[in-house]
C-alpha cells in the first residue's frame, strides 16, 4: 500500500475532480501492475496497473489507495467491475470512496463477486495524500495551502520591499514542487503590482505543471489570469482541488479569517530583517487562548540553510 500511496502522488494537481488514485498489483510476492489516475481523470489507477498485469491479474492482490468506483462513465468502465473482470482473488482498500455514486459499493460489487475485501490499510496516508479530492466532496472548495517564506523573526521583506531572495536555492526549488501540485495558485492585487510574479513552475521536465493563476481581486484580470472576487468564492473554481495562496501578507490574513486554510508550508530563513514587512497582515484574533490548537505540525526538513515546517490544520 505505501508503493501505491507514492504513486497516487504522482498525479497530484492533475486529476481533478478525479481522486488521484495509486494501484499496484501483486501476485506471488511481485508487483505485476502498476498504476496511477491519470492527467484529466483517466486512465483511471486500478485501469492502468490492470493493463500492465494482463492475464497474470487472474488470482491476484489489487492494493488500491482508494475504495474502486462503482459506477458506469462515458469515459471508462467502473474500476470495480474491471477488477471482478480480471479475476483477481483479493482487493486491499485504503480508503472508502465518499463519492455518492460508490461509498460502499465498489467493495460491495468485489465481495459479492466473491473477492476478498480488506479496507483501512493505511488509510491516515491515504487521506493526505487525497486531501484536495476530500476537502471538495466534504467541503465543497479545494484544499487550501498557505505558503510562506520568511525570516526568522517572521518578515517577508525588508521595509523597502525588497524580499529576493530571502530563502535560499533549495527552498525556492520545493516551493516549485509543491506549486507543480497544484492545479491553481493565488495571490493578491498588492503582490501582483509589487511583484509581476509568474507563478510557473521552473524545474527541468515539470515546467508543463505550472498550475493556474488566480488574482485575487474585485475587477477584472489581466490576459493569462483568473479573478477571484474573495476567498469565500474558492469553491467555484472548477477543476481546482488544490489551491495554494503565495501572498502577500493582506492575502494571507483575508484567507485565515475566513478559516479556509487546511496547510500551512512555512520555509524559514536563518537571518533577521528586523523592521521589514510582517508575513500576515491583521486576522482578528482577540484572545491567544483562541490560538492555541489551530495547528498540528506534520513535517520538518531543512532545506539547505532553510527549515521547512509543514502545518495542517488542528
Amino acid at each position: 500500500m505505501d508503493a501505491a500511496l507514492a504513486l497516487s502522488a504522482r498525479g497530484k494537481g492533475l486529476t481533478a475532480p478525479n481522486p488521484n488514485v495509486g494501484c499496484v498489483i501483486v501476485k506471488h510476492g511481485r508487483a505485476i501492475g502498476r498504476g496511477w489516475t491519470q492527467p484529466g481523470g483517466r486512465p483511471h489507477a486500478e485501469a492502468m496497473a490492470m493493463a500492465q498485469a494482463g492475464e497474470a491479474a487472474r488470482g491476484a492482490t489489487a492494493y488500491v489507495t482508494l475504495e474502486p468506483c462503482a459506477h458506469e462513465s462515458p469515459r471508462g468502465p467502473a474500476c470495480a467491475a474491471l477488477l471482478i473482470a480480471a479475476g483477481v482473488a483479493e482487493a486491499v482498500i485504503a480508503l472508502t470512496d465518499p463519492d455518492p455514486r460508490t461509498n460502499g459499493r465498489g467493495a460491495a460489487m468485489l465481495r459479492d463477486a466473491g473477492i476478498a475485501v480488506t479496507t483501512g490499510i493505511r488509510e491516515a496516508g491515504a487521506r493526505t495524500a487525497m486531501a484536495g479530492f476530500l476537502a471538495r466532496q466534504a467541503l465543497g472548495r479545494p484544499q487550501v495551502t498557505l505558503k510562506l517564506a520568511t525570516t526568522l523573526d517572521g518578515q517577508i521583506a525588508l521595509a523597502d520591499g525588497s524580499s529576493r531572495w530571502i530563502t535560499g536555492p533549495e527552498a525556492r526549488a520545493h516551493a516549485h514542487l509543491e506549486r507543480a501540485r497544484h492545479e491553481a495558485i493565488l495571490v493578491g492585487r498588492g503582490t501582483f503590482e509589487a511583484d509581476s510574479p509568474r507563478l510557473d513552475v521552473r524545474l527541468a521536465g515539470l515546467e508543463a505543471r505550472s498550475p493556474r493563476r488566480i488574482l485575487l481581486t474585485r475587477g477584472p484580470a489581466p490576459q493569462g489570469w483568473e479573478a477571484l472576487a474573495g476567498p469565500a468564492a474558492i469553491g467555484a473554481l472548477e477543476g481546482v482541488d488544490h489551491l495554494m495562496v503565495e501572498g502577500g501578507a493582506a492575502t494571507a490574513a483575508a484567507f485565515l479569517r475566513a478559516d479556509l486554510v487546511d496547510r500551512l508550508l512555512l520555509y524559514r530563513a536563518p537571518i533577521l530583517a528586523g523592521a521589514g514587512l510582517a508575513a500576515i497582515g491583521d486576522i482578528g484574533l482577540g484572545d491567544l487562548a483562541h490560538a492555541h490548537g489551530k495547528w498540528t505540525l506534520a513535517d520538518t526538513r531543512m532545506l539547505g540553510s532553510d527549515r521547512l515546517e509543514v502545518y495542517l490544520r488542528g
